[in-house]
């Protein structure tokens, strides 16, 4: 993922506090995994 975009969350409601990223439905923090499940779960869809 890009690092020219950070979400900003002082309180930490909606990011995680060890890696900064958007917490997600599935509750995944590696950016690689949440990637990989994020296109798996679009391809089905479609």
């Amino acid at each position: 993922m890009s690092d020219s975009y950070k979400y900003i969350d002082p309180y930490f409601t909606y990011t995680d506090p060890n890696t900064g990223q958007l917490r997600n439905l599935q509750d995944i923090s590696d950016p690689a995994v949440l990637l990989f499940v994020e296109s798996s779960i679009v391809t089905k869809q479609l």
